[in-house]
């Protein structure tokens, strides 16, 4: 009898991981079923955005491969709609419930994938029957949003939950289709991935660009007219609004795993190991937004829900179910995003981050430019580097500019990878043309005073 592989959750990691085994087995020798609870499989969630906005033109674009090619070219059994409600270890058997016809059904299996995903947080005051309230991770939230933005009558005025990534790239879509929107985070600033100092940059701009943003402020409670949202209660006074979109980040989707006795880690996500195996647990693995992973300079157990970590653990999974060898080796936190044409990125540790790992370091802040100063076009550009003291390890970037800017922290994100040092860095042979960068790029500039602030500090 061929083994069976089920998975639960449709999307990146899941069917990444499913296809990889697949072409190492075929059907003779194990069977695989996948389970997902929306409409869509293999989409990229990091463009719900873009849809909103109009710079997509409809969900389909999004999808990189539907159920029925699935079905088609990998013979996977795809259920959608089908949402899996429980797990038993011991029968090695799932429960799914059908959440178009109703009922449910158990299947067996030899090897499991949990690949749920995350879920939006969604504080008790946003947990309500009031329309017009919309957390974003699933296509399906964006179509939800899609439909109520061009409901009638038409949303003119948006307030955004939290200066995240989604908070600040869904504040972006909605400015672009036209609507008023304010910004409200509770913290002292948005964009809480980046150091303070480099997200007063990013507030600068999104400013300038129309964006209402109101920061150190708490949403307790939400106003409504006949079931529809119309103002968010905060601790200085309402602020109207005819839709809410929250930008409060995710959790690891791990309460079904936590029901089945998965182990879970500090991050509150699902523990694995290196093969993205779940540890004490024969024949289960996780992968995706669920898991935790090792941060390569922290050594400390962290939950990045990025689709690109999605995907390659995903394939580890697979070629590992499939018979083959293959290992996640940790993350070190790289991101980009935009806010119209302003670009953020970063790689490794912020300030607050090296502190609370214990390193001695000091940061520095270079000014610099895009490209050549007399080439037309020519933007600021603005690099932060952290070392360690004394070595000159590099441990973090962050970078704001325009054009040119965020597809830098790429450079940075390998030199950090392969644990050079800022010293090393100011020789990197780096691409120049005058449309391109300065002569001395700014990563080379940041290099050399980072290297000066260690000399300075050392003296």
């Amino acid at each position: 009898m061929a083994q069976r592989l089920i998975v639960i959750g449709g999307n990146a990691a899941g069917m990444a991981a499913a296809s990889q085994a697949r072409r190492r087995r075929d059907r003779s020798d194990l069977e695989i079923v996948a389970f997902e609870r929306g409409h869509f499989t293999s989409y990229s969630s990091c463009g719900i955005p873009y849809w909103i906005s109009g710079t997509v033109s409809g969900p389909e674009e999004l999808v990189a491969r539907d159920p029925e090619t699935f079905r088609r070219r990998f013979d996977i059994d795809v259920r959608m709609r089908h949402e899996v409600v429980a797990i038993d270890l011991d029968r090695r058997e799932v429960t799914a419930r059908d959440l178009v016809r109703g009922g449910e059904v158990r299947e067996r299996f030899d090897e499991l994938v949990y690949a749920a995903g995350a879920v939006p947080l969604r504080p008790a005051w946003a947990q309500t029957d009031v329309e017009g309230v919309f957390g974003m991770q699933t296509l399906d939230d964006g179509a939800a949003l899609r439909d109520w933005l061009e409901s009638d009558p038409a949303p003119r005025r948006a307030v955004v939950v939290g200066g995240g990534y989604i908070g600040v790239e869904m504040a972006e879509a909605l400015l672009l289709r036209g609507l008023s929107v304010t910004l409200v985070e509770q913290a002292d600033q948005p964009m809480s991935t980046v150091d303070g100092d480099m997200a007063e940059l990013v507030v600068e701009a999104m400013r300038d660009l129309g964006v209402h943003i109101r920061t150190g402020l708490s949403v307790s409670g939400l106003e409504e007219r006949d079931g529809r949202v119309r103002g968010v209660v905060t601790g200085e006074g309402t602020i109207p609004t005819d839709v809410v979109v929250l930008g409060l980040g995710v959790r690891p989707n791990t309460d079904l795993a936590a029901d089945a006795g998965l182990p879970l880690g500090p991050s509150g996500a699902v523990r694995v190991d290196r093969r993205m195996r779940v540890p004490d647990t024969p024949g289960v693995w996780a992968a995706g937004d669920c898991v935790e992973c090792l941060h390569r300079v922290s050594g400390m157990p962290v939950h990045v829900p990025l689709g690109t970590h999605a995907n390659k653990q995903g394939r580890v999974a697979g070629i590992n179910i499939g018979g083959g060898y293959a290992t996640f080796t940790g993350v070190i936190g790289t991101a980009v995003t935009k806010v119209c044409d302003l670009e953020v990125g970063r790689t490794g540790l912020r300030e607050t981050d090296a502190r609370a790992a214990g390193f001695d370091f000091v940061s520095v802040v270079a000014e610099s430019t895009s490209r050549a100063g007399y080439y037309p076009g020519t933007r600021p550009m603005t690099v932060k580097l952290i070392a360690e003291r004394p070595s000159g390890r590099l441990l973090g970037a962050q970078i704001v500019g325009w054009s040119e800017a965020a597809k830098r922290i790429d450079g940075l994100a390998v030199a950090l990878w392969n644990g050079m040092t800022v010293d090393e860095m100011t020789a990197l042979d780096l691409g120049y043309a005058p449309p391109y960068a300065p002569v001395w790029d700014p990563v080379l500039i940041a290099a050399r005073k980072a290297v000066d602030a260690l000399h300075d500090g050392a003296g």
